[in-house]
């Protein structure tokens, strides 16, 4: 299966760049400190398309979906994912994706690495049949939509 990337993200430090693998389920943390050098620093696994992997606290119901939009909080420690591609493609996928939210995270200042927020999980029936695309944080995040806000 190919992973499939749908969401490239770099930190407001410019040290970690995620990246978001729809198909394989996978969100990668490449450390990128030396451009010429980079490296992966963590990795989590959330749906996908062939080994749909299941959030710890619903270790019985694997995700449809995998990771898709990214949205890094400015101090870098803490990663929020959802699932929903794109309408028409949701649509294809077997048995549809529904709808999930997640939260990772993780620590710049000791090299990164990912945890998934076992507590941070709203999915199914808390989104009443919609899909979850992009999250906005107050204040902004490590996107260009940042840098409208004031610290």
């Amino acid at each position: 299966m190919p992973a499939l990337v749908t969401d490239i993200n770099l930190s407001v430090d410019e040290k970690f760049l995620y990246v978001s693998c729809w198909g394989t389920g996978e969100l990668k943390q490449y450390d990128v400190s030396d451009t010429l050098h980079p490296r992966e620093a963590g990795s989590v696994r959330l749906g996908g398309i062939v080994g749909r992997a299941a959030h710890p606290a619903a270790p019985g119901s694997p995700l449809a979906g995998g990771p898709q939009m990214v949205e890094i909080s400015r101090d870098g420690k803490r990663i929020y994912l959802t699932n929903s591609l794109y309408g028409s493609w949701d649509d294809h996928y077997p048995d549809g994706v529904g709808a999930w939210f997640a939260k990772i995270d993780t620590d710049p200042a000791a090299g990164g690495g990912l945890r998934i927020d076992e507590k941070f999980f709203p999915h199914g029936a808390d989104f009443r049949g919609l899909r979850v695309h992009q999250v906005r944080l107050q204040g902004g995040d490590s996107s260009s939509d940042s840098y409208c806000y004031r610290s």
